[in-house]
């Protein structure tokens, strides 16, 4: 495999930055998906709440400053370029400026760290497609593997939920139950993945780590159909049962799916599950994402090493080991709806080639 890389791609999923954003961004967010317009309503209420704007560009901002501080400290040196997949700048416009800009060959690290098909496999289409929007001379990319179970996002990870443990009131620590949350899926997409078992690995790891016993993982931040199997148990229904059974003195919540602090942990966590916590008289803390935590920061720079001399150690903690650079053809496919039949395997990879 060639290994000579001449920038970086940091790819994201966007956010708009204004009121007069949100609702464009959100049709473009469910173009082609069968979503009421009362839906897209509702979240775009979600929005508003914060005047319209999302976090999660301004936050991409700021890991991108890190990792250019952190290449520019200890190489490789490589110019960042940033492109998302539903909003500005868009994937096909930095593909074009790094076409201009003589870039030949990039590295992309995608904003997320388990394998899904919205989390991994769709990231590549959305590259694979803005590469034939610009046409010949696009550069070649190479998507970083997934990072769930590096060490130093563990790490990262175990002090941020570390710090929310010492938030919670003295008065309230004598059972406090961490509460992992992640972003839920389809069923039948994460029948095709390892999503379960990876974020299954990380809480482990995590509780571990911090020497915690009492722990729970469950999902947030559902939009599919009523009547479509997603993973569960919702956020909000657990912690009514931690307070219903008496099975918790507090709980952390600790948004381990999510690397950045972007608009679905500060609306469904931040508001929603404090809201329905105080209700309670549940005691809540929640602990930050990584964001730009040093050793998050210095793990996206030892994947580049990874890709660039293939001789580098690929660290993991936990028995999964690391992932592979290449997805099988097979993993992470996306959902099917109940009146689909599911596609050839070699049907459904031919737009990645």
């Amino acid at each position: 495999m060639d290994m000579n890389y001449d920038a970086i791609l940091v790819v994201a999923f966007g956010g708009p930055e204004s009121r007069e954003e949100v609702i464009p961004f959100l049709e473009n967010v469910l173009r082609g998906r069968n979503v009421p317009r009362e839906r897209l309503l509702a979240v775009a209420e979600h929005y508003y709440h914060f005047d319209g704007k999302s976090p999660i560009n301004q936050q991409v901002r700021e890991l991108i400053s890190a990792l250019e501080a952190e290449l520019e400290r200890n190489r490789p040196r490589l110019p960042i370029y940033w492109g998302n997949r539903n909003w500005s700048p868009l994937l096909r416009d930095t593909l074009r400026k790094m076409k201009d800009d003589g870039i030949r060959r990039a590295l992309a690290f995608v904003t997320s760290a388990y394998s899904s098909y919205s989390g991994c496999r769709q990231y590549r289409e959305n590259i694979t497609r803005a590469q034939s929007e610009v046409g010949r001379g696009a550069p070649e990319v190479d998507k970083l593997r997934p990072f769930f179970n590096h060490p130093a996002y563990i790490e990262a990870t175990v002090e941020r939920v570390g710090d929310a443990l010492q938030a919670i009131p003295a008065a309230a620590r004598g059972n406090v139950q961490i509460v992992y949350t992640a972003h839920s899926i389809p069923s039948s997409m994460a029948d095709s993945c390892d999503y379960v078992s990876q974020l299954e690995e990380v809480r482990s790891l995590v509780s571990r780590a911090l020497g915690q016993k009492s722990d729970a993982l469950v999902y947030q931040s559902r939009s599919g159909a009523p009547g479509q199997p997603w993973l569960e148990p919702d956020i909000l229904d657990y912690l009514r049962t931690v307070r219903t059974g008496n099975s918790a003195s507090a709980v952390v919540l600790a948004p381990i799916g999510f690397i950045s602090d972007h608009m679905e942990v500060l609306y469904d966590l931040d508001i929603e599950a404090r809201h329905l916590c105080d209700s309670l008289g549940l005691p809540m803390a929640r602990a930050k994402t990584v964001g730009v935590h040093p050793r998050f920061v210095a793990m996206v720079r030892e994947l580049i090493l990874e890709r660039v001399n293939p001789k580098s150690e690929r660290r993991a903690l936990g028995s999964l080991g690391p992932r592979p650079d290449v997805c099988a053809e097979n993993c992470c496919l996306a959902p099917q709806r109940p009146e689909q039949q599911p596609a050839p395997v070699m049907a459904s990879m031919r737009k990645e080639e």
